[in-house]
This record gives structure tokens, C-alpha cells and sequence, in this order.
């Protein structure tokens, strides 16, 4: 069993051609992904149809802080999985094996301490993000469910997901994602309009969402036990300690990538705190539009997940060709898609938002500021693909720079220049202006520290 799955690995990653091995690992990451934003807009969308602004506001406030139960999942899930796929390049299976369990309790602590914490300080955290007397008690009760009861599936699925992806068990990883997502989509109406009172529908989301991801993460538990105690993602300590600068090389790409993801989110903090200081209908409309500009951000994340894998592989193989020839492939996918949805949004942006609530004041200006935000969509996916790159070449450093460079010196900045300067309008083209630094960086970047044969 062993050595058919190793065999069935290397074929993916040396000897199916290129379109071949890209659509076997992109399409299950791509399709998870999707699900997952569907699942996350159909919380809003649910909530929306109660007509009610401050419920959907109070769910828009949490999601900065439930993405960054997804970048504690990256410290561990992305930081071992791209060590994983070298050490495979470099046909040391035993290492790859110590790599993910450490990888696999790595994710477990970070995510139990972070729930633990926000349980502990949930007001402060409530009052940092904006909440106000409207919106506080909607976002407590989203709060409660999807990060403090559901922290630890919730990081321990996308852990597992990524360390099987980093293996070539992309179906599997999407599957278990998909399930989640389709779970919550399910259970949504089923416990807001059905199971939970009147005026508790934003706590029955919460808690269909928490439930969904726990059965996730029971199928993924289920996956890797039936690969058995050879397979190199294993829960049993009896495989031992990694090396220490294995678990270095998880952290120095691990790291950025948290980092990275958590900026993000802040970058989404800083733009909900701006908004509030106009009016909740513009914080409501700012919060649909940073869902719906996501479903081709969400695709260029599933191609890069897909992708990172065979670079990393054939880097640490030194196949130069072969890896070359997945990136070029790889971006050129991901532009097509960003290219595509800048034409779709602009057409029918009121009817993208009119999904999540039909007050007409909300969807007209959610209108203008998704036409607006999703013109940075192919700048943004140049800007992570080539993050993706530097982390599947274990360059922590680069990835760090550029993601630390792009939150912190350019995104975070522009948001408040613009709003000074042009006001609420200001803060939705900051990211377009922003990204523009950004891409020029990183392609400078890449140029002058690809790597060398």
C-alpha cells in the first residue's frame, strides 16, 4: 500500500505532463475554495434575508478575526506542507513523516490558545473592531460559536488539507473542505429560520457554521487514519522528532505566511474601522463587497495551492524545466480568471449584491464599491502568486518582505491617505492603488531571487 501511494505521488509531481498534474492538484484546491467562500457569503446571505443591516454588519465585523484562525492554520498547515513536498523532491519520506505530525500538534496548540484568548478578551476585541450598540451583541454571538467552540476543527481541517495536498492527496483535501461547506450551506436555514427564536438567526449561523466544520475535520481525521501507519501524515509521536532545522524551515515559511494572512485581515479591520465612522449602511455595504470580491480571489488561492506543491517538489528535484513550465501555466490560469471577473462584476454588480439583503440604499452603494474593488483583482493575484512562489522555494525571508511590504507599507497606508484625502470613496480605490506598488515590487523581487539551477 505504501509504495502505491508513493509511486502514485511521483507520477503527479515528475511524469504526468504539466496541464495533466496542475488539473489533478488544482481543480479539488479550486473547488474547495469556492465552497468555502460560498459558505462564508451564505452566512451573510442568510442573514440578509432578515432585512437587517446591523446583523449582517455584526457577522461582517467577525470575519477579519475568524480569517485569522485560517493564518494560524497556514503557520503550520503551509509552512509544513512546502517542507513536505521538498523533503519528498529530495526523497526523504521518514523526515516528511516527523514533519507533518509536528506540523499536525503545531496547528492543535496555536489554534486552542487563540481560542482560549479570544473567549478571555472577547469585549476588547469586540470594541477594537468597531462593534457598536446596534452591532455588538450580533457579533458576539457569531463570535462565540465560530472561533471560540469552533477554532480548533476550524484550523486543524485547512492543517490537515494543506499536508495532504503537499503529498499529492488533492481529492482528498478538497473533499474535506467541500463537505464543510456544503454542510454549512445546508444547516444555515435550517437552524436561523427553524431551530433558533426570532431575532437569534445570526446565533444560529454561528452554530451551523461551528458544526460544520467540526464534521470536517472528523472526515479528515477519518482520511488519515485509513492511510495507515506508513503514510507520511500521521498523528503517532512514534515517528518522532522532526530536525531542528526542519521545524525551522517550517517556521521561516510558516511565519510569513501567518504574518501575511493576518495583515490581511488587519488591512479589513482598518477599512471596517473607517467605515463606521460614516454610517452602518456603509459598513453593511463594505462588508458584502469584501465577500463577493472574493470568489476570484478564492480561485487564484486554489490555483496557488494547487501549484505550490509541484514547484516544490521539482525545485527540491532539480527540475528546473518542469517547474518552470508549471508556473508559467499556473499564472497565466489565474490571470485568465481575474481578467474574466473584472468584466463580470462590472456588468452585474447590483445583482451580486442584491443576493445578500434587497435593501435598495445598500445594494446601490455596494454596487459602486464592488465596480471600484474588483479592478485590483489581477493585481492582487500577482501579488500573492508570487508570495506562493518564495514560500514553495522555502525563502521565508522574500515571502515575508513582500507580504509585510505590501500590508504594512503600501495596503494599510493608502487607506488612510485616500480617506483623508477623498473620503469614503478613498477607501475603496486604496487597494487598487496599493496593489500597483505591489506588483512592481514583486516582480523585482522574483527576478532578481528566483532560484538558480
Amino acid at each position: 500500500m505504501r509504495q502505491k501511494t508513493k509511486l502514485a505521488r511521483e507520477d503527479i509531481f515528475r511524469n504526468l505532463p504539466v496541464p495533466a498534474a496542475l488539473r489533478v492538484m488544482i481543480v479539488p484546491a479550486v473547488t474547495s475554495q469556492l465552497i468555502v467562500l460560498i459558505y462564508n457569503m451564505a452566512d451573510t446571505f442568510y442573514v440578509g434575508q432578515t432585512n437587517n443591516p446591523y446583523m449582517v454588519a455584526g457577522t461582517s465585523l467577525i470575519l477579519p478575526v475568524f480569517n485569522i484562525t485560517l493564518c494560524l492554520a497556514g503557520l503550520a498547515g503551509i509552512g509544513g506542507g512546502a517542507l513536505i513536498s521538498r523533503l519528498l523532491g529530495e526523497e526523504r519520506e521518514d523526515e516528511a513523516r516527523r514533519v507533518g505530525t509536528f506540523a499536525l500538534y503545531l496547528g492543535v496548540v496555536i489554534a486552542a490558545l487563540f481560542s482560549g484568548g479570544m473567549a478571555a478578551f472577547m469585549g476588547q476585541v469586540l470594541g477594537l473592531l468597531g462593534a457598536g450598540e446596534n452591532t455588538y451583541q450580533y457579533a458576539r454571538q457569531y463570535a462565540l460559536c465560530v472561533i471560540v467552540a469552533g477554532g480548533i476543527p476550524t484550523v486543524l481541517s485547512n492543517v490537515l488539507s494543506n499536508l495532504l495536498r503537499s503529498i499529492g492527496r488533492s481529492r482528498e483535501a478538497g473533499i474535506g473542505i467541500i463537505l464543510g461547506g456544503l454542510l454549512n450551506i445546508a444547516l444555515d436555514p435550517l437552524f436561523m429560520f427553524v431551530l433558533m427564536p426570532d431575532g437569534l438567526e445570526v446565533l444560529g449561523a454561528g452554530v451551523a457554521t461551528c458544526l460544520s466544520n467540526c464534521i470536517a475535520c472528523l472526515f479528515f481525521l477519518v482520511v488519515i487514519l485509513k492511510m495507515g501507519r506508513g503514510a507520511v501524515i500521521t498523528f503517532s509521536p512514534r515517528v518522532g522528532l522532526a530536525q531542528r532545522r526542519s521545524i525551522l524551515a517550517v517556521f521561516a515559511v510558516g511565519m510569513p505566511s501567518a504574518i501575511a494572512t493576518f495583515l490581511f485581515d488587519l488591512d479589513y479591520v482598518v477599512i471596517d474601522k473607517l467605515m463606521v465612522s460614516y454610517h452602518d449602511l456603509a459598513l453593511a455595504a463594505i462588508g458584502i463587497v469584501l465577500k463577493v470580491e472574493r470568489s476570484p480571489l478564492n480561485v487564484g488561492i486554489g490555483i496557488c495551492q494547487g501549484m505550490m506543491p509541484l514547484v516544490a517538489y521539482n525545485y527540491a528535484a532539480g527540475n528546473k524545466q518542469r517547474m518552470e513550465d508549471i508556473i508559467r501555466l499556473a499564472r497565466r490560469l489565474g490571470m485568465g480568471i481575474a481578467g474574466a471577473s473584472v468584466v463580470l462584476y462590472e456588468l452585474l454588480a447590483p445583482q451580486f449584491t442584491r443576493l445578500f439583503i434587497p435593501d435598495i440604499q445598500t445594494v446601490e452603494m455596494a454596487s459602486q464599491f464592488l465596480r471600484i474593488r474588483v479592478l485590483a483583482t489581477p493585481l492582487m493575484f500577482l501579488s500573492f502568486f508570487t508570495v506562493y512562489l518564495f514560500q514553495a522555494f522555502g525563502k521565508g525571508r522574500i515571502s515575508l518582505f513582500l507580504g509585510v511590504t505590501r500590508w504594512l507599507g503600501f495596503n494599510i497606508p493608502m487607506l488612510f491617505l485616500l480617506n483623508a484625502l477623498f473620503g469614503m470613496y478613498g477607501i475603496v480605490w486604496a487597494q487598487a492603488a496599493a496593489d500597483t506598488l505591489t506588483v512592481a515590487l514583486s516582480f523585482f523581487m522574483y527576478y532578481k531571487y528566483k532560484p538558480k539551477f
